[in-house]
């Protein structure tokens, strides 16, 4: 039998009644013949709760004790979707992310998954179950239980079905698919039903919540079809996979905020050590000059940044609060003067700190305040405009 793989987030399974609608979803997927594998989130804003207590508690918490934490979100929502399940005839069974052998590197609150051993996966298949896994977290080679950073339960999908061998991944959430923007932001965002890897991990990385960049590497490199579906409502999707790399497109607008420009001055050794010591992701670490780098710290995917821009500062980085990033995703965007052209004539104004070009994204680092409007701007230029 096929398995598919199928992915739900925080707001499809953020109360019981939602959940057990995704249940009875999960349950005709197995009638139609498949071995299903569910992946869940925390209900609703949970790890944003549990976050607000571990500060109430201490300003500044250890990594690994928020961990221990914030996996308990994941797992509320896998035990209780198990529990639907089961009350519908359909056995089914929960592992948390260790259970079903996500094994990660040491880097706590922002782990990658480096294995994955799906014993007990593949067991619970041949028994006839449903499983479903807990989201968001794994465990490291010495035994410490790690989460994955902001989409983290997209990456746990994504390498189960590579793991897996499964037919397809579907990740759902409350949009119908990728969208040339936000909607919430650009009015005139469209669905997109097809993007490249590629495309998909360059709106990633620009700042797109649909899918975490972790996840569509994963499923670049094993070959695993995506599908961006919506959990209630439409039956529209955005299908995720190769494609030809020599389209000339440009596909989608994203930004980013809440991000502190981080310079590391010549004649300060051993910052970069001591930002893998720290385990912080960077965005695009730019070599300047001798000696002199800068990347950008998200305050997002860092949930003790004010300690780390403290540490960086005692050892002689400069630090600028209040950035953001606009960004033009596409293929082939290096290869046509005039599009640098008119992106640096529209963002140009509000003097970025730093341009980037690159095949598949045009990006600019620029004061958090005009990111929403300099979005809007160039999904103007570059799609609306374009296609009338």
């Amino acid at each position: 039998m096929a398995i598919v793989v199928q992915k739900y987030g925080g707001s499809s399974v953020a109360d019981v009644e939602k959940i057990r609608l995704v249940a009875e979803r999960v349950a005709r997927t197995r009638q139609e013949g498949k071995q299903v594998v569910v992946v869940v989130s925390a209900m609703g804003d949970t790890t944003d709760e549990l976050l607000a207590l571990a500060r109430s508690v201490c300003e500044n918490p250890s990594r690994r004790e928020l961990d221990m934490l914030l996996t308990a979100g994941e797992r509320i929502s896998m035990a209780l979707l198990s529990m639907a399940l089961n009350a519908l005839g359909v056995p089914a069974v929960s592992f948390t992310g260790s259970q079903s052998g996500i094994i990660t590197n040491e880097a706590h609150t922002n782990a990658r998954i480096v294995e994955v051993r799906p014993q007990r996966v593949f067991q619970a298949l041949d028994e006839g179950k449903v499983v479903i896994v807990a989201g968001y977290q794994g465990v490291s080679r010495t035994r410490e239980v790690t989460t994955l950073g902001r989409g983290g339960s997209d990456a746990t999908a994504v390498a189960l079905a590579a793991a897996l061998g499964a037919e397809a991944c579907e990740i759902y959430s409350d949009v119908d698919g990728v969208y040339s923007a936000d909607p919430r932001e650009v009015p005139g965002a469209l669905r997109l039903d097809e993007l490249s890897y590629e495309e998909m991990h360059a709106l990633a990385e620009s700042g797109a919540r649909v899918l975490n960049t972790q996840a569509v590497e994963f499923a670049r490199r094993a070959g695993v079809i995506l599908h961006a579906r919506q959990t209630f409502g439409s039956a529209a999707e955005t299908r995720i996979g190769p494609a030809d790399p020599w389209d000339r497109r440009v596909v989608g607008v994203a930004s980013e905020g809440s991000l502190i420009g981080i310079r590391i001055e010549r004649g300060a050794p051993g910052l970069v050590a001591r930002l893998r010591e720290l385990g912080v992701p960077t965005q695009e670490l730019w070599v300047e000059g001798e000696g002199g780098a800068s990347f950008l710290l998200s305050k997002e995917r860092v949930v003790d940044w004010p300690a780390v821009v403290e540490d960086l500062r005692g050892r002689g980085a400069s630090a600028e609060d209040g950035l953001g990033t606009v960004s033009v995703v596409g293929t082939g965007m290096d290869e046509d003067a005039r599009m640098l052209e008119r992106f640096l004539e529209i963002v140009g104004e509000q003097r970025p700190r730093r341009v980037t070009a690159s095949r598949h994204r045009l990006s600019a680092w620029i004061p958090e305040e005009a990111r929403s409007r300099l979005a809007v701007e160039l999904h103007r230029a570059f799609l609306e405009e374009a296609a009338a």
